[in-house]
């Protein structure tokens, strides 16, 4: 009976439910994204710009499937996450080095344009939790809020571990302990879950970045000098392991909110 009395209020959506495995496979996914972006950008030596043009164009391709879809997918949405995760990647360290605004004005754009996007989808839809997610414009802004926050994730990483002196370890550990303030003050304070999400969502891309260059930069920069295609097949793999083990359920938003924006 509880059960029937819950599905009549709520319906699922397409994005998954946000428990501890989400973030541990979104970490792992940033991760990904930072070797990925790597391998294709210097080691197969494409650049920056055909770097940033390819994982836009699969980006793309993958966010119209997912807002096509009818129901959650968890492969489509991981393969969504990774493709921005990797996009983000090359398209800061496009606009970091190569147009040459450098880390402090980079992250400073970036940081500009996700308030820009949250501000407008809370605009429009009053709200930006993920439980909202109910339609396709606010899939579009949730994506769009996604793709921002990857982006800031990468150059606010590499501002940190660059220009901070405090190398990729460093950096890595100071992000490790602002998520673990965000979840201190989720279970402990009555900050609002939405603005805790966000923060977290962003500062998870960081520390997969700075993961992913302790792996494969030089040991003279403080990396392990990993080859990247390699640490991007085991992180992959350890992925699919958790896609495999850990359960993936949709998340639910209210079946009447997503009535009255269908």
């Amino acid at each position: 009976m509880q059960d029937s009395s819950k599905s009549a209020l709520f319906s699922e959506s397409k994005v998954p439910e946000v428990t501890l495995g989400f973030w541990i496979i979104k970490i792992a996914a940033t991760t990904l994204g930072e070797t990925g972006g790597d391998t294709v950008t210097m080691t197969l030596d494409w650049g920056y710009l055909a770097g940033t043009c390819l994982f836009l164009a699969a980006m793309v391709v993958l966010v119209a499937a997912q807002i096509r879809a009818q129901r959650f997918h968890p492969a489509l949405y991981w393969a969504t996450i990774v493709a921005s995760t990797t996009f983000g990647t090359t398209m800061a360290d496009f606009a970091d080095r190569s147009l040459g605004i450098g880390y402090t004005g980079g992250s400073t754009l970036l940081l500009t344009c996700l308030v820009l996007v949250l501000g407008l989808w809370y605009r429009t839809e009053g709200t930006i939790s993920v439980n909202s997610v109910s339609s396709r414009r606010a899939e579009a802004f949730y994506w769009g809020a996604i793709t921002f926050s990857q982006t800031l994730g990468t150059a606010l990483g590499d501002w940190i571990a660059d220009t901070g002196d405090l190398g990729y370890r460093g950096g890595a550990l100071i992000f490790a302990a602002g998520l673990a303030i965000v979840a201190a003050l989720y279970v402990w304070t009555r900050v609002s879950p939405v603005t805790l999400f966000w923060a977290a969502f962003i500062l998870t891309r960081p520390l997969g970045a700075t993961v992913g260059d302790f792996l494969d930069k030089p040991l003279d920069q403080g990396g392990l000098a990993l080859s990247r295609p390699l640490a991007s097949a085991v992180i992959a793999a350890f992925m699919v392991v958790c896609l495999l083990l850990i359960p993936q359920r949709a998340g639910q938003h209210p079946r009447e909110h997503a009535a009255g924006r269908a």
